[in-house]
C-alpha cells in the first residue's frame, strides 16, 4: 500500500543517528585533548581531560548496546529512561571536561 512506511528505515536512521552522536563525542575528546597537550598539562587540565575522556567512554559503550539492541531481529525495543539518563550525562561529562581543559 502507498501509505505504508518500511519499517526498516527507522531503525537505520536512529542507528545512523548513534554513530553521528560517537563521532561528535570522539571529536570533543580529540579537541580537548589535544588542546591539553598544546598548552601545558596543568593539574586542573589533566583533571578535566580524565572527566572528558569518562564521558567519552560512557557515550561510546551506551552507543554501542543501543546500536546492537537496534540490529536484531523484529521490532526493536524503546529506549530506556536509564539509559537516557545515562547518555546525557555522559555527553555532559565530555562536553564539560572538553571545555575545562581548553579554559583550564
Amino acid at each position: 500500500m502507498p501509505g505504508e512506511r518500511d519499517p526498516g528505515l527507522q531503525p537505520e536512521r536512529t542507528r545512523l543517528a548513534w554513530r553521528r552522536t560517537t563521532l561528535a563525542s570522539t571529536v570533543v575528546a580529540v579537541l580537548a585533548g589535544r588542546a591539553g597537550l598544546a598548552g601545558g598539562a596543568s593539574a586542573g587540565a589533566l583533571a578535566a581531560g580524565v572527566v572528558c575522556c569518562a564521558g567519552w567512554v560512557g557515550v561510546l559503550a551506551l552507543a554501542h548496546r543501543r546500536i546492537r539492541g537496534l540490529a536484531g531481529v523484529g521490532v526493536p525495543s524503546r529506549l530506556s529512561a536509564r539509559c537516557a539518563v545515562g547518555l546525557v550525562l555522559c555527553v555532559l561529562l565530555t562536553a564539560g571536561g572538553g571545555a575545562g581543559v581548553v579554559l583550564w
